[in-house]
């Protein structure tokens, strides 16, 4: 992970420092002397030699100095403690409530293979894996928050409602709708489709007719043998399925307007803010080679035969 994380903060330092422009211009002021101008700069570091500024950047990740927002003129970690838990939340819910319904569409999609409810399945996943989740995001709202008005526009919490306890906890919920079932949708049609494939392909084994031949109920035969050895690509695809929904909640936060982490990538790169824009990749980077090593992990827990030493 660690020679991952590295070329990943190497990349996001070159690109960064690519972008053409002084991401300082707007805050000088137009009677600025320029002498004073160039003092500024150089006294922050801006013209230090790229290697320099990456060690200087870096040194400062590892001692959990993020340094401060060049537009909000705030400390950095402190503006990603207060959105990272929102972004954990939506993520986390969406995640949940995708693999909740799509691994048990897809194991009644695949014993029931060629029957009406596989085909409507297959046609919902392929309409998921195709609409854009920004496109989908601008459906609901249009239908369900401005026309329907079932359900708010934007934000986490209902403005200036004083809520407490468990009406605060139902009024998150129904923020939490719409920006769910865009996120969840999406990732939904792909598991269910991934379930459906392996299931298919392990109930072809010779084991699973063995099972059957021994006169085993056919809910045991899917769930107790099938299933499990079914689930090892499974997870493999949920995990590395982090990458996109995270890239998605970006788009998704920004038009439900959730103060997450990606409403503040949005805010970063609208004002170019480089030192917000890179911290905050670095940690969406950091939560996905976690993610993927917890797939790792996982393996041992679905496949009875892997075992870590």
């Amino acid at each position: 992970m660690i020679p991952v994380l590295l070329g990943i903060s190497i990349i996001i330092f070159s690109l960064i420092h690519l972008m053409p422009g002084n991401p300082y211009a707007y805050m000088i002021e137009s009677d600025a002397e320029a002498e004073d101008v160039e003092n500024m700069l150089e006294a922050i570091g801006y013209y230090d030699p790229l290697p320099v500024q990456y060690v200087r950047w870096m040194g400062g990740l590892v001692k959990g100095d993020l340094g401060y927002s060049i537009k909000f003129k705030e400390p950095i970690a402190e503006m990603i403690s207060r959105r990272i838990g929102n972004t954990l939340l939506l993520s986390g819910v969406a995640l949940i409530f995708s693999i909740v319904i799509a691994i048990p569409l897809g194991v009644i999609s695949a014993t029931k293979q060629y029957s009406l409810f596989d085909y409507l399945a297959t046609i919902v996943a392929f309409i998921g894996l195709s609409i854009p989740a920004f496109f989908f995001a601008l459906l609901l709202v249009k239908f369900f928050a401005i026309d329907l008005k079932l359900f708010p526009i934007s934000g986490m919490r209902t403005l200036a409602s004083g809520f407490t306890g468990f009406r605060a906890f139902l009024d998150l919920l129904y923020h939490l709708a719409l920006p769910v079932i865009v996120l969840s949708f999406i990732q939904m049609a792909s598991f269910m489709r991934y379930t459906r494939t392996a299931l298919l392909e392990v109930i072809q084994q010779d084991y699973i007719r063995t099972a059957r031949a021994k006169g085993l109920s056919e809910k045991v035969v899917i769930y107790k043998h099938a299933l499990r050895n079914a689930l090892i690509p499974v997870v493999t695809i949920i995990s590395l399925s982090l990458g996109q929904l995270v890239s998605g909640a970006v788009l998704t936060e920004t038009i439900f307007v959730w103060p997450g982490m990606g409403t503040l990538i949005f805010q970063a790169v609208m004002n170019r803010d480089y030192p917000v824009i890179m911290d905050a990749t670095m940690v969406l980077a950091f939560m996905i080679l976690m993610a993927n090593l917890l797939a790792d992990i996982m393996y041992a827990l679905v496949d009875p035969r892997i075992r870590y030493t």
